[in-house]
């Protein structure tokens, strides 16, 4: 009688894996790099560039506050349309635009122009990493979710014997699993 023919998985899961790891690489990076840039939100805007920069214009402005608000658009090259013009103080005009507002000093001249720019990358990043996108992207998401936990479990059975999850493997799992078990239970949990 001939001898049962022993089947060979580990390439077949080698593969897979592999192809698997691959496809996961693209969001990986875009997830790791968002959830460095959340998890650090009261150190700064990882959505938004804030910025101030001050112009001096020639001497006292004066007019009315319409008038002083076209000069000064007219001197910086802003074409955009203000949103709202008001006066702060005797010496002091607003004007409020899109993204930035104009403080200006009427008795001087000087112009602080404080505003956002978005960071265009890392802001699209972080919409998608915080689920903006809702119920399409959740599939997307439910997804990669899914891949890292096959690529997960099949990292587990790569290995035969003292070199897999019978042996060292079994070490790195658990120093795993401690992380965050240690952590909620030091911390004093939720």
């Amino acid at each position: 009688m001939p001898k049962a023919r022993r089947i060979r998985w580990r390439p077949w899961l080698r593969a897979a894996h592999r192809d698997l790891g691959y496809l996961a690489v693209g969001l990986t990076v875009i997830y790791a790099l968002s959830g460095i840039a959340v998890n650090h939100i009261e150190d700064w805007d990882p959505n938004f560039d804030n910025y101030e920069i001050t112009h001096q214009l020639a001497g006292p402005l004066e007019g009315s506050d319409n008038a002083v608000a076209t000069a000064v658009l007219t001197a910086l090259n802003i074409e955009e349309t203000p949103a709202d013009i008001y006066r702060v103080d005797t010496h002091e005009l607003q004007v409020l635009l899109g993204n930035r507002t104009l403080h200006v000093r009427t008795d001087t001249g000087e112009v602080i122009d404080e505003g956002q720019r978005p960071r265009l990358l890392l802001r699209i990043a972080n919409w998608l990493h915080l689920n903006r996108g809702k119920k399409a992207w959740t599939y997307v998401a439910d997804a990669y979710a899914f891949g890292l936990l096959s690529l997960a479990i099949s990292g587990i059975f790569m290995l035969p014997g003292r070199r897999g999850i019978i042996g060292r493997g079994a070490l790195f799992v658990l120093l795993g699993a401690a992380v965050p078990i240690l952590y909620v239970t030091l911390s004093g949990g939720p």
